[in-house]
């Protein structure tokens, strides 16, 4: 099977991809989800106008002639109502969000003004109507959509959805992950040290990646390389809305799991993708879940993982915004590569004046797990290019965080 560029199988994933269906949660464990509904404001906010300053609500009429002596008639704090009318040379004292008196139109600010007696003040400054006034409905109006269907829920949106008294709304539903490792060389993590046996690092890795989204992942343990034994396991797996398959998809005579998902009415989309690290990556879907057949090395796995996986699963959670945030460095050193993949080479940043710098982790052997652990982003190799230079503008799209972009942001 030819090897896909990696857009062509980013598009493949995407086209089999389905959003999940729709959940109810409370406001207090939404925290990472994507709205399913379109929220809208239950009133006006605020409700009425209000002074954005601590000062004095005067009528701007009066101050044509400065300074003004104005009579003080009440004063109105935050949470109360204004009782009088502000007439001809007169004004209230008012604090931060409280309403404005009828008859004022204008707030002039404690610093603006010397007051005389108790209930006297002086205005040294001449202002228009409006001024230092939040207007009725500033923020928002009473049935104005406020939070639209598609929305990533963030700490300032769920700000907004204690505002208009949103308990509990619709959100698409995180899907069911399973992870799988195979292989035996694996030794699990509560075995016994055997030197001529490798720790499985992949099952928690990915674990922690899938994590990472929101998504509390089930882990099936290691299979062994017995299609029988490595049947029992897939079918399991299979329940599952995606299921995360380690190892055994390369093209030794002991790789058993395409053959295997295959006979488990798997329908293999492809095998095999143009890049560096992870090129045995594999993909199918059956008519309930989505199968990742990720590389053995756990470096390649990780970087699949990134590249593929996690894009599929915020799609799938309704996130518009489904691949690591991309920036602009410039490398510390010179890095060489043979065109023909795109390749990943993990990196650190450093920054200076002139904006991020970009420096090699070390080895980027695909079994170097220290690789991905020391690393702040993946720099991205274009699949026609030999490398760069020293000091050329490249592309790093960062690990940590949790902001997403559109679109992967670098060129293949």
């Amino acid at each position: 099977m030819e090897h896909l560029k990696i857009s062509c199988a980013q598009r493949v994933i995407f086209e089999c991809i389905t959003l999940q269906d729709s959940e109810s949660v409370d406001l207090a464990m939404s925290l990472g989800r994507v709205l399913s509904e379109n929220i809208f404001a239950n009133r006006d906010l605020p409700p009425y106008d209000v002074s954005a300053m601590d000062g004095f609500a005067v009528r701007s009429a009066d101050l044509f002639n400065l300074p003004a002596t104005l009579v003080i008639i009440e004063d109105i704090k935050a949470g109360d109502m204004s009782t009088l009318t502000v007439g001809r040379g007169q004004c209230a004292r008012i604090m931060t969000g409280a309403p404005m008196p009828r008859g004022a139109d204008a707030v002039i600010r404690v610093e603006d003004t010397r007051e005389i007696s108790h209930d006297t003040v002086q205005i040294t400054i001449a202002v228009k109507a409006c001024h230092d006034v939040r207007p009725q409905g500033e923020n928002m109006r009473e049935g104005d959509v406020v939070l639209t269907k598609g929305t990533e829920i963030t700490p300032g949106v769920i700000g907004v959805l204690a505002t208009v008294k949103a308990a509990k709304f619709s959100v698409y539903r995180r899907p069911r992950v399973a992870i799988l490792s195979t292989g035996n060389e694996l030794e699990a993590i509560g075995d016994p040290v055997n030197p001529n046996k490798i720790p499985d690092s992949n099952t928690y890795a990915l674990m922690a990646q899938v994590q990472a989204l929101g998504i509390t992942p089930a882990m099936l343990g290691i299979a062994r390389d017995d299609p029988a034994e490595l049947e029992q396991f897939l079918k399991i797996g299979l329940e599952y809305d995606v299921l995360l398959v380690s190892g055994g998809t390369s093209v030794g005579v002991h790789d058993y799991v395409r053959p295997t998902i295959e006979g488990l009415g798997v329908e293999m989309k492809f095998w095999r993708v143009a890049i560096k690290p992870g090129h045995p990556l594999a993909f199918g879907k059956t008519d309930k879940t989505f199968v990742f057949g990720l590389p053995g090395n756990p470096v390649s796995s990780m970087v699949c993982f990134e590249e593929f996986v996690a894009p599929a699963l915020r799609r799938m959670m309704g996130n518009t915004k489904q691949y690591r945030r991309t920036v602009t460095a410039r490398l510390a050193h010179a890095v060489k590569m043979r065109p023909g993949r795109t390749e990943f080479v993990r990196v650190q940043l450093s920054a200076d004046d002139a904006g991020y710098i970009a420096s090699s982790t070390g080895t980027q052997s695909s079994g170097v797990l220290l690789s991905m652990a020391r690393a702040d982003g993946l720099l991205v190799l274009p699949s026609a290019c030999s490398g760069f230079e020293a000091g050329a503008q490249v592309t790093v799209q960062l690990l940590d965080g949790t902001v997403f972009q559109e679109c992967p942001g670098f060129k293949e």
